[in-house]
C-alpha cells in the first residue's frame, strides 16, 4: 500500500538548496533486564479494491497510537512502515477533506516543539515563510512544515521534556505536519499518519528517523523491534520496540544480514526462488533482492515476471463448484531461499479467497480457477530490476525481528499464545478490526474467452 515509494521533498519558501530525491488502545510496558520493551497492538482495516464496479481484492493496513507533544499528548494513529523513513501527521493547518477525517496536530498546544527550517534551524511558528517539505509516494502524496518534537510510544501526560525523553518510551524527532493531504490513501484508510522505520539512510537527514533517533537519545535501550502479524482478526497484530516477543514464536529466530545497506532498505538477498519446486529462471544467478515491507499487503513480484508467476500458482479447481474459499484449495509453495533462512508460502497465504470461473465463448465449456494475488514490483537504480516484496503474507507467517545495529532481520515462525485467549473476555479490546470482508458467499468473478 504505501511500499516503495519515491520521496521528494522540495525546500520551499525562497529555500536556495535544489530539490532533494531520496527512495523512501494502551500500550503495554515489559522489562528486559536494564531495558524496557514496548509493545503496542496493531489494528487492522480492510479497503475493497473494485474494478468493474466488483470487489476484487482487498488492500490491508496495521496500524497502532503514538502520542507527540507534553505535557500534553496528541494522540495519533500511525501505520509502522519499513519501506520508509520520515515521520509525517495531518496539522490542524490542513484544511482539506482528506485531514478533515483525521486527528490533526495542533501546534498551539505543545510546549515541546522547535519549528525548523530545512537545515534544522529554529524559526518562528508565527512565520508565513516556511520551508515546506513535498511526499510523494505510490497512493498519493502530502505536503506541510517541519518541526523538531518529542514523540512518544507510551502516554506521558503532564511530564516535562527532559522527564519523559529519560525514559524509553520517547525520543526527539523532525516530524513532517502535512498541511496538504491527497484524497489516497488518506481518505480510504482511518490512520493519521506514517511512522518509517527504514534504517537511517533512507531519511533526509539522521534527525527524521526514529529509531535511529531513538537509538541515540535511548542508549540502554535494545536497538531491535519485532513485528506479529495475527493469523486471526479475533486477535491484535503488535509491534515491539526494544526487542523482539518470545511470546509469538514458535521456532528459534534465524537471522539474514541485510543487502546493500546504505541503500537504507530492509533488504535481503535471495539465492533462489522456487514455486512448486521449480526453481524461478530470473533468480537463478542468485541477484533477485527482496525488501521486507510492512507497508505493504501483497507479496510483491518483478513486474517483468508477474504474469509467469501468476500462471504458476493458478490451479483449476475438479467439478466446477459454486463457489469456494481458495485459501483452502490446495497449490504449490512458493520459497524464498536466503541462505541458512528459508521462507515458504502456501496457498493460504497468497490466494485471492475467491475464485475466477473461465468460459469459453466458442464451446461454452467452464473452468474454476483459484488464484494468486500479486503486486507487480517496477525498480530500477540503485535498487535491482529483480527485487520482490516480502510483506504482509510474509510477516503474517513468520514473526519478523529488525536489528538496527547489527544490520540484520530475523525470521522465526509466528505463534498465537494462550495471552491471546483471555484478550477476547477483555472488555476493553486493545484493537480494531474494521470493514471486514463479507466470507458469507466466494461468488467467484466471471469472465469469458
Amino acid at each position: 500500500m504505501l511500499a516503495l515509494r519515491c520521496i521528494l521533498v522540495t525546500l520551499l519558501a525562497g529555500a536556495s538548496m535544489p530539490t532533494v530525491t531520496a527512495l523512501m488502545k494502551p500500550q503495554a510496558v515489559e522489562e528486559s533486564g536494564s531495558s524496557k520493551k514496548v509493545v503496542i497492538p496493531l489494528s487492522k482495516q480492510y479497503v475493497p479494491v473494485i474494478r468493474k464496479n466488483r470487489v476484487v481484492t482487498h488492500r490491508t493496513a496495521y496500524y497502532g497510537k503514538v502520542f507527540i507533544g507534553l505535557p500534553q499528548p496528541q494522540e495519533f494513529s500511525v501505520v509502522f512502515d519499513t519501506g520508509s523513513a520520515h515521520f509525517l501527521v495531518p496539522s490542524s493547518k490542513c484544511k482539506s477533506e482528506s485531514c478533515s477525517h483525521h486527528n490533526r496536530y495542533d501546534r498551539d498546544i505543545s510546549q515541546s516543539a522547535v519549528d525548523i527550517d530545512h537545515q534544522g534551524v529554529a524559526v518562528d511558528k508565527a512565520s508565513q515563510d516556511r520551508d515546506e517539505v513535498s511526499v510523494e509516494f505510490g497512493t498519493g502524496a502530502i505536503s506541510g512544515e517541519i518541526a523538531y518534537e518529542v514523540v512518544c510510544l507510551k502516554h506521558h501526560a503532564g511530564k516535562t521534556i527532559e522527564d519523559a525523553l529519560m525514559t524509553s518510551e520517547c525520543t526527539k524527532i523532525r516530524t513532517v505536519l502535512a498541511t496538504e493531504m491527497s484524497s489516497e490513501p488518506f481518505m480510504s484508510f482511518k490512520f493519521d499518519g506514517v511512522l518509517g522505520l527504514s534504517l537511517d539512510s533512507l531519511a533526509l537527514h539522521p534527525e527524521f528517523s526514529f529509531f535511529g533517533q531513538m537509538k541515540r537519545l535511548n542508549p540502554s535501550m535494545e536497538p531491535c523491534f519485532g513485528v506479529f502479524l495475527s493469523s486471526s482478526d479475533q486477535f491484535p497484530s503488535e509491534i515491539t520496540f526494544g526487542g523482539h516477543d518470545e511470546r509469538r514464536l514458535a521456532s528459534a529466530i534465524q537471522w539474514t544480514p541485510v543487502l546493500r545497506p546504505e541503500l537504507g532498505y530492509w533488504q535481503i538477498q535471495l539465492k533462489k526462488v522456487m514455486i512448486g519446486g521449480e526453481e524461478v529462471e530470473l533468480c537463478k544467478s542468485g541477484d533477485c533482492v527482496a525488501i521486507i515491507d510492512t507497508g505493504t499487503s501483497l507479496l510483491g513480484v518483478p513486474r517483468q515476471i508477474t504474469q509467469h508467476v501468476h500462471w504458476l500458482l493458478a490451479r483449476s479447481v475438479p467439478n466446477n463448484p459454486d463457489e469456494i474459499d481458495c485459501r483452502q484449495h490446495p497449490g504449490p509453495d512458493i520459497t524464498f531461499d536466503i541462505g541458512d533462512v528459508q521462507l515458504s508460502l502456501g496457498p493460504e497465504e497468497y490466494s485471492r479467497p475467491a475464485g475466477l470461473r473461465v468460459i469459453t465463448n466458442s464451446t461454452k465449456e467452464t473452468e474454476f480457477v483459484c488464484r494468486a494475488s500479486l503486486l507487480p514490483v517496477d525498480q530500477s537504480e540503485p535498487l535491482s530490476a529483480k527485487t520482490w516484496l516480502l510483506a504482509e503474507p510474509v510477516l503474517r507467517k513468520y514473526y519478523t525481528t529488525f536489528d538496527w545495529v547489527g544490520k540484520r532481520i530475523g525470521f522465526g515462525l509466528s505463534t498465537q499464545s494462550k495471552h491471546d485467549h483471555a484478550m477476547l473476555n477483555m472488555s476493553n479490546s486493545p484493537h480494531e478490526v474494521l470493514g471486514t470482508p463479507d466470507t458469507s458467499t466466494l461468488k467467484p468473478t466471471v469472465v469469458y474467452v
